[in-house]
């Protein structure tokens, strides 16, 4: 395997710094990307956070598969694991880059063009032409706690599989969207990547790092890369989600949190007038449905997004 001028033969680790641009102060900015070599050849899995700068539990997942002995006890194949892919984004506490654009809108990107579509072009030209599978672990955005769950590309067969082998206590499927790494990695490399989502940005979350984890487990038993037996675990699978939007402005206070199921017409919430002069409105479900994420911050103003409600369209 050979990234950039770096060759990483079978039974080796090797940490390869990928340059993606410079601060201001003239200290560059690299990718750390961290190759783990079994002594026998196999698939290669691509383990990311960071995409998205803030995203904290992400890095941590793929942060503490590199520091446990997970990857060091490979049988077979290869394991790219990459901790922070958004540096610029990550040294100023934000989802984006200085210059406002999402790298998760900037796929293949260019490498001359701007700081998020240099930060995509390393990842498109450098790593995702080596990789069988992607799973790149995402966290909720600010104030919005999403329940650990995966998130599929419609209609990938291949995507659907790997979601049922990593086994997150919840399984949704979208349509990919455009200039995404999802995108991208299905339709120039042929790569079946799942995006993990789980917590909220800027904390971390127990649960969702323990969720990401036993899921990349799952993923190397299943392609025969450690030496332990697969065990399956069994989620909920869903094919369509909506947003349960705010009727009006005021102070939100939550009923219902991310990971119950819900009634259609049961109250998840309520909005109330900061000024005490209107009653406070209660938000109800629309449908019988599992809530996969819910909006933390107690002052929101009409339309902002409260609850994310998954089910299946035909029930």
């Amino acid at each position: 395997m050979k990234i950039l001028t770096e060759e990483i033969a079978l039974g080796q680790n090797q940490t390869i710094k990928i340059p993606v641009g410079q601060l201001p102060s003239g200290n560059l900015i690299n990718i750390y990307t961290h190759v783990f070599r079994a002594s026998e050849p196999g698939p290669t899995i691509l383990i990311l956070g960071g995409v998205h700068g803030d995203e904290i539990n992400g890095m941590e997942i793929v942060r503490q598969a590199i520091q446990s002995d997970m990857l060091n006890q490979l049988v077979r194949g290869t394991v790219i694991a990459i901790p922070v892919l958004n540096v610029y984004g990550f040294i100023n506490f934000s989802r984006e880059v200085p210059d406002g654009k999402d790298v998760n809108r900037s796929f293949p990107g260019t490498k001359t063009g701007s700081l998020a579509a240099r930060v995509a072009f390393g990842i498109h030209k450098h790593i995702l032409p080596l990789v069988d599978v992607g799973l790149d672990f995402h966290t909720g955005g600010r104030n919005n706690y999403n329940y650990p769950q995966i998130r599929y590309t419609e209609g990938d067969e291949a995507a659907a599989e790997l979601a049922r082998v990593f086994g997150a206590p919840v399984s949704i499927s979208y349509k990919s969207i455009r200039k995404s790494l999802r995108r991208v990695a299905r339709d120039k490399h042929q790569v079946p990547l799942l995006v993990f989502e789980g917590g909220e940005a800027q904390r971390y979350d127990g649960l969702s790092i323990q969720h990401g984890l036993a899921g990349i487990r799952r993923v190397l038993q299943h392609h025969e890369m450690l030496d332990e037996p697969f065990q399956a675990e069994k989620g909920l699978y869903f094919d369509h989600s909506s947003w349960v939007r705010a009727p009006r402005g005021g102070l939100f206070q939550w009923m219902k949190s991310s990971g119950s199921w819900v009634k259609r017409g049961e109250p998840l919430g309520f909005i109330s007038d900061p000024q005490g002069i209107k009653d406070s409105r209660f938000i109800h479900a629309r449908a019988d449905a599992f809530m996969i994420a819910h909006n933390n911050t107690p002052v929101v103003s009409m339309g902002d997004a409260l609850f994310h409600l998954a089910y299946n369209l035909e029930a």
